[in-house]
């Protein structure tokens, strides 16, 4: 009788899409006067390309050939806006944000995985989270992290000059950029570790589960188009039965992660709301001694009014976004800039002495002393610019919508185009990438990775450029209603570590490097392995 069901399902579904294929197929678009490439394929467009994990040459021509405004082919016959012009982005993030919402694939696939959180609501259900979250990511909160995040880093100092005490050794520094990352939001965003950050000592679970999570959603590209309807076949207990017993590898391998995840996320949040229902004596005895995200969280909503209270469920979400979010894409920004810093020598002398310099006149570094540190700064924001770790978000309107642009292109027809009717439900990725790396804003060197650029007046062409992200003229971390809430803790745990490591050990290239996008992520290059590493050579150069 299941066995029929699952069957019946599967056959709706098909008859479903062949016939809103074909219909998408005859019909007419506002979007054909767009320029863009020819499909690759009839039935998955250009998406292969687009979301290709090495699909940087992609990109770079796409940009490079049709500039700021493109049309892309989707799945059957959908059409798909590719978009760095400011202006349409300040409309898609900002202006019109509660139009151009997340995409349904991207909730459905993220309330899946991480519950209620953030990146899984819309609306004013988002508005009412972020109001709840913003006080713990404030410029004083971050200020208290400070001793956390060095005591972490030195544990992993500490590590690293063991391991190379006897001489120079090849490392693979993402696993412990990984490790780390995981240790500091643990025990300041959870009041909680996960990790010693010792040799011996094997990685979490956890740790794993989170950077091979994104690597595992992409095997299941093709088939998340389709989730907000295939999350809706039956109660949760049959679509997990369904998930256990078909015979695909990839999506056994997606729930294997899912489920460490979830497990970690219950045991962690339990144990913390116990500590907290017994008292803040109990609390104080606990890791972060309740200075810690979650405590300071769990402390407000159990305060906050009716209507501004988040049940527990929420309060789940938001700690396994909170989690994914501050690991994968840290660790990832770090690999990139210690790699960038091993290519570049000159400039990683220069920070090392403008860090000795530092700690000579001021003794411990505190939050201020950090962000204050000029090339410090400049390295974090070049490398953030030329690769943020996020390559591209998706959105798409509820209604129908004109889009603006900023500058007109011309159409196919050969006319010029001010503005687009956006069909209600088209996908459009906003390309951070090619915001990023637009030379009419970043000039002639904009693939260049030039740290001095910040130590100088930026150029007009970036202040009047009309960016809408909340960092520097920067998409690194998006902008509007659902820009990253945690930047200025991703930044500041960067420039913790950096400064920790660089004064005390040099870093050169010992493999070349290929990285995936969407999540960037480094691997060696013809290794024949698919694992995830960044192995640089290290070399002390100071006592610790």
């Amino acid at each position: 009788m299941t066995s029929l069901l699952i069957l019946q399902c599967i056959l709706i579904l098909m008859l479903t899409v062949v016939c809103r294929s074909l219909w998408k197929f005859v019909a007419t678009s506002p979007l054909d006067n767009i320029p863009g490439p020819k499909r690759q394929s009839l039935w998955a467009g250009n998406l292969k390309q687009l979301f290709d994990p090495h699909g940087w040459e992609f990109h770079r021509t796409l940009t490079q050939t049709f500039g700021r405004i493109s049309m892309l082919h989707g799945m059957f016959g959908d059409k798909l806006l590719y978009v760095y012009d400011p202006k349409a982005m300040h409309h898609i993030l900002v202006k019109d944000q509660y139009v151009f919402e997340e995409t349904r694939q991207f909730i459905a696939t993220n309330k899946l995985v991480f519950g209620d959180g953030l990146l899984s609501t819309e609306g004013d259900h988002h508005k009412r989270q972020r109001k709840m979250l913003n006080p713990v990511f404030s410029i004083n909160h971050m200020r208290h992290m400070i001793p956390v995040f060095q005591e972490i880093t030195g544990m992993l100092r500490d590590t690293i000059a063991d391991q190379v005490k006897d001489g120079p050794k090849e490392i693979n520094m993402l696993e412990w950029f990984t490790r780390t990352a995981l240790e500091l939001v643990g025990q300041s965003g959870l009041g909680y570790s996960f990790d010693s950050l010792k040799v011996n000592t094997p990685s979490n679970a956890y740790s794993f589960a989170v950077k091979n999570f994104v690597p595992a959603l992409q095997k299941t590209m093709m088939v998340r188009q389709y989730l907000p309807m295939l999350s809706k076949l039956g109660p949760a207990s049959f679509r997990k039965w369904v998930v256990k017993t078909l015979p695909w590898k990839a999506l056994r391998e997606l729930d294997d992660i899912v489920e460490i995840m979830d497990k970690t996320s219950t045991e962690v949040f339990e144990s913390k709301k116990a500590a907290l229902e017994r008292g803040e004596e109990t609390v104080m005895q606990q890791i972060g001694q309740g200075k810690d995200i979650m405590s300071i969280l769990l402390r407000a909503n159990m305060t906050a009014s009716e209507g501004d209270r988040l049940p527990d469920s929420e309060l789940m979400g938001q700690m396994s976004t909170l989690v994914f979010a501050a690991m994968d894409t840290t660790s990832g920004a770090l690999a990139r800039t210690f790699l960038t810093l091993a290519e570049h020598p000159e400039a990683q002398e220069k920070l090392r002495q403008e860090l000795i310099q530092a700690r000579a006149e001021k003794g411990v570094l505190d939050h201020d002393d950090l962000v204050g540190l000029p090339y410090l700064d400049a390295v974090c924001r070049e490398t953030l610019r030329l690769y943020p770790p996020v390559t591209g978000v998706l959105r798409a309107p509820r209604q129908d919508i004109v889009l603006p642009f900023g500058n007109p292109i011309k159409g196919v027809d050969g006319k010029e185009l001010h503005e687009v009717l956006v069909p209600k439900n088209t996908n459009i990725m906003v390309s951070i990438l090619g915001s990023n790396r637009n030379p009419e804003i970043w000039g002639e060197d904009a693939l260049e990775w030039k740290p001095e650029r910040w130590l100088s007046p930026l150029p007009k062409t970036v202040t009047e450029a009309g960016i809408p992200g909340v960092y520097s003229h920067l998409m690194t971390f998006i902008g509007g209603g659902r820009s990253c809430i945690g930047f200025k803790f991703s930044q500041l745990e960067m420039k913790v570590v950096l400064a920790t490591l660089i004064e005390t050990f040099s870093f050169k290239p010992s493999k070349e490097i290929v990285w995936s996008m969407g999540l960037s992520a480094p691997r060696v290059k013809d290794s024949g392995s698919a694992r995830l590493q960044l192995p640089l050579l290290v070399e002390a150069i100071k006592a610790t």
